[in-house]
C-alpha cells in the first residue's frame, strides 16, 4: 500500500471526520502550549526578522490546524509591541500528505483572518499583521521548502507515523512475520520490534536532516508525538491501545466479517519512541541541540461535558486517523462494527486498570 496516496485523516466535517474527533489531540497540545509560545517568543527576541517563516508539518485539517497558528502570530505580535519594533510579516507553510483535506483549511481562512484582525484591533494594534499562508503537500520525511526559509517548525501528533511499515517484518514471500496482531505485542518475534525501531531511526534522522536545511541557524522546532516511558516497546500505553485494536479485528474474524489473511497482512506504520531513542537520534544526526524533552500523560475524559464514554472517544479519534487505511484494505463495511467493539474493549479494560498513553514534547534548536 502506498501510504502517501492513501493515508490521511478523515476530511470534511462529518460524524467521523478528524475535525470533529480530534479533541484528545487538542488536549495534549493545550497542555504544552506554553512551551510552544515561549519557544516562539524567545526565538523572535533573538532574531527579530522582518519576515517570520513558520511551518506546521502534519497539519491535518479541522479547528486545531489554524488555532495554534493564530496563537503563534499573537505571541509574536505581543513580543514585538513590548520591544517596540514593527510586527514581522508571517509566511506560514501548512504541510501534510497530498491526500489531506487542504480544501477545508482554505475555506476556513477568511474567517481565521477576520478573527485575527479583530483580535489585533481589540489589543490596540494600529495595524493588522501581513500573513501569507500556503499549502505544501508532501511527506516531511524529505525536503519540502527552500534552504533557510524557516524560523520555527511546529509538528503535533504526526512524527509517530512512520514513512512506511518496516520492510523487515515481511519474509521472503512478502508475508508478515507478525501474525495475529497489527503492531508490536507480547507475541511478536523480537525481529518485529527491532524492525520498527530501525524504521523510526531512519525516518527521524531524515526528518531532522531535512529540517536542518530549511531552518535558519538558531531556528527552533517544537515536536509533539506519542511516546513511551521505558525501553520495553510493549507497555500499558500506546502499544496497549493497538493490542485492543488487534483484538477487535479478531472478534470480527470470529463473526465472519473479515478474513484471517487480511488481518495478517495489515500492520500499522506507527512507532512510539522512548526518551532515550529520541535523544540518541538527535545526538547522532548532529544538526540540533536538544533544549527540552518532556513526557506527560493525558488525563482521560470521564464523561464530563460529553455523552460518550472514554473508550468511545478514543475509538472515534482512532477511526478519524485509521479510516482511510482500513477502508482501503478491508472495505468500508466493517468500520462501524469494528470501532464499536474497540470502544467497548477499552472501556472494559479501563474499568479494571488505567491505560496511560504517553505524549512527548521535544524542543530543538538548529546549530
Amino acid at each position: 500500500m502506498n501510504l502517501e496516496n492513501v493515508f490521511h485523516m478523515t476530511g470534511g466535517k462529518g460524524r467521523t471526520s478528524y475535525a470533529n474527533n480530534s479533541s484528545l489531540q487538542k488536549k495534549a497540545t493545550d497542555m504544552v502550549k506554553h512551551i510552544i509560545l515561549e519557544t516562539v517568543q524567545e526565538l523572535y527576541l533573538t532574531t527579530t526578522p522582518k519576515i517570520l517563516g513558520v511551518a506546521d508539518l502534519g497539519c491535518s485539517s479541522g479547528p486545531n490546524t489554524l488555532s495554534i497558528i493564530r496563537e503563534i502570530i499573537e505571541a509574536v505580535q505581543t513580543t514585538s509591541h513590548k520591544i517596540t519594533v514593527p510586527t514581522p510579516e508571517f509566511q506560514v507553510y501548512l504541510n501534510d500528505l497530498p491526500t489531506n483535506d487542504f480544501n477545508s483549511i482554505f475555506k476556513s481562512l477568511p474567517e481565521f483572518l477576520k478573527k485575527l484582525n479583530k483580535e489585533s484591533k481589540d489589543n490596540g494594534s494600529a495595524s493588522t499583521p501581513s500573513i501569507f499562508i500556503g499549502g505544501y503537500p508532501g511527506s516531511f520525511y524529505g525536503r519540502l521548502l527552500p534552504k533557510n526559509s524557516l524560523h520555527f517548525v511546529h509538528s503535533a501528533h504526526s512524527l509517530h507515523w512512520l514513512s512506511k511499515v518496516p520492510p523487515a517484518i515481511y519474509d521472503e514471500n512478502g508475508k508478515s512475520i507478525n501474525k495475529g496482531t497489527i503492531y508490536i505485542s507480547e507475541s511478536s518475534p523480537k525481529e518485529v520490534s527491532q524492525a520498527y525501531l530501525k524504521q523510526f531511526q531512519e525516518d527521524f534522522s531524515l526528518f531532522l536532516r531535512s529540517r536542518s536545511d530549511e531552518l535558519i541557524e538558531g531556528g527552533r522546532m517544537v515536536l509533539i508525538l506519542l511516546g513511551r516511558g521505558g525501553p520495553d516497546p510493549v507497555d500499558r500505553g500506546n502499544s496497549f491501545l493497538w493490542k485492543f485494536f488487534s483484538r477487535s479485528f479478531s472478534i470480527l474474524l470470529s463473526e465472519g466479517l473479515v478474513e484471517e489473511e487480511k488481518i495478517d497482512s495489515y500492520d500499522v506504520h506507527f512507532y512510539a519512541p522512548s526518551k532515550d531513542e529520541i535523544e540518541e537520534e538527535v545526538k547522532k544526526e548532529g544538526s540540533f541541540k536538544l533544549d527540552q524533552l518532556e513526557m506527560f500523560e493525558i488525563e482521560r475524559n470521564n464523561g464530563k461535558n460529553s455523552n460518550k464514554s472514554h473508550g468511545a472517544s478514543v475509538a472515534t479519534a482512532v477511526r478519524a486517523i485509521q479510516e482511510s487505511m482500513i477502508s482501503q484494505h478491508f472495505g468500508e463495511g466493517i468500520l462501524d462494527r469494528l470501532f464499536d467493539i474497540y470502544g467497548r474493549l477499552i472501556d472494559e479494560e479501563m474499568a479494571k486498570e488505567e491505560i496511560t498513553p504517553i505524549t512527548s514534547v521535544v524542543v530543538l534548536r538548529k546549530l
